[in-house]
């Protein structure tokens, strides 16, 4: 296995740091923050690139909001300035893990998302019932507050065994630990050590992932890839698909499926000390449906879930009561419509594309 090491200083090369900047304001130009950032663009770029090469550089506090789509979800968001170091960091780091990520990891890759992942699922099934000629089982996980759970020691050591550079380490350790959402939480994040005579951050023991940031989101993988190889290498399954924390497992067997979750429930809490939601992972008939990606995928039909139309209804509604405009509205309704029409929802979207053009 090859070992990566001299790559800090690419993360802070002025050209990396550029392409990390057009990539973090991509879609965002209209806001405050990138105006702000951009009217003093090379000084604050520079300032950044001197940050990082003399190791200076500390993260921002998080910003945090409360998101209901309708699901509640704590979103935690890093400063613009900080963004642009987490792409700086994925630009250098990330083609190195990928290669060794499996073909069915479909999350938050180039080339794959639902509609590859959904695609994927629709061949694992014909193929385990050959062409739907006979019955099967899904085994549908999903592992209990996953972003919450991430072990930052356990993390670090997985990235470790491929890259050896200390520099990036100690970035990556810094924004793993950039969990303060205040200066108090920042001071109690703070312990008096001798080595180096004064206040340094917490030995690595914490966990846990902002919800939001790119680096989570590429840390997420990169944490679940041992369980990735387990079951395809170890358990030998065929046909497993993981999108981020949510994996399925098809299977004519039932009882070889209650096996295979027997032992992934050991391998997660000995290895990656997490744990499957007792509530959410269980197995199914395939002809009763499997809810996965956004999606509820039967026998010869797929239907988008309900949390997706709901949440439409609730846009649709926000810019009705003028909280959104209809640039806006139209920019919602593009996404899901592009999302919602691989599935039985013909009537549905065009019920919802005439009342926003009524």
């Amino acid at each position: 296995m090859q070992n990566y090491e001299n790559l800090y200083s690419k993360i802070y090369d002025k050209k990396n740091l550029v392409l990390a900047y057009k990539k973090a304001r991509k879609g965002k130009t209209k806001k405050e923050y990138v105006i702000k950032f951009e009217k003093d663009i090379g000084k604050n770029l520079l300032k950044l690139h001197e940050e990082l090469k003399t190791q200076t550089y500390k993260p921002k506090l998080l910003k945090t909001f409360i998101l209901r789509d309708p699901k509640t979800r704590k979103i935690s968001k890093s400063d613009f300035r900080d963004r642009i170091i987490h792409h700086a960091l994925c630009n250098v780091i990330e083609p190195i893990f990928q290669k060794s990520f499996i073909y069915d990891s479909c999350a938050n890759q180039k080339g794959k998302g639902n509609l590859f992942t959904v695609k994927r699922f629709e061949l694992f099934k014909r193929k385990v019932t050959h062409n739907l000629q006979s019955s099967a089982f899904c085994f549908k996980a999903d592992i209990k507050h996953y972003f919450q759970e991430v072990n930052h020691k356990l993390l670090l050591k997985i990235i470790s065994r491929k890259i050896k550079d200390k520099k990036v380490i100690l970035l990556i350790t810094k924004i793993l630990q950039n969990t303060a959402e205040s200066e108090e939480e920042r001071a109690r994040d703070l312990v008096w050590t001798k080595q180096g005579g004064g206040y340094q951050n917490k030995p690595i023991n914490s966990k846990g992932m902002p919800l939001g940031n790119l680096t989570s989101q590429f840390f997420a993988n990169v944490y679940l890839n041992d369980l990735d190889y387990f079951i395809k290498q170890k358990l030998k399954s065929k046909f497993y698909l993981r999108y981020v924390d949510d994996f399925v497992i098809l299977h004519k067997s039932k009882k070889q499926l209650q096996i295979w979750k027997n032992q992934i429930e050991i391998f997660l809490k000995q290895k990656l000390k997490l744990e499957l939601h007792p509530d959410k992972s269980k197995i199914i008939s395939l002809s009763r449906g499997v809810d996965f990606v956004g999606f509820r995928i039967f026998w010869k039909h797929k239907l988008i879930r309900k949390r997706s139309v709901i949440k439409m209804f609730v846009s649709i509604r926000r810019w009705i009561e003028k909280e959104l405009s209809l640039e806006k509205i139209k920019e919602i309704f593009q996404g899901w419509n592009a999302h919602s029409k691989w599935s039985n929802t013909f009537k549905l979207r065009t019920k919802i594309f005439n009342l926003i053009n009524s």
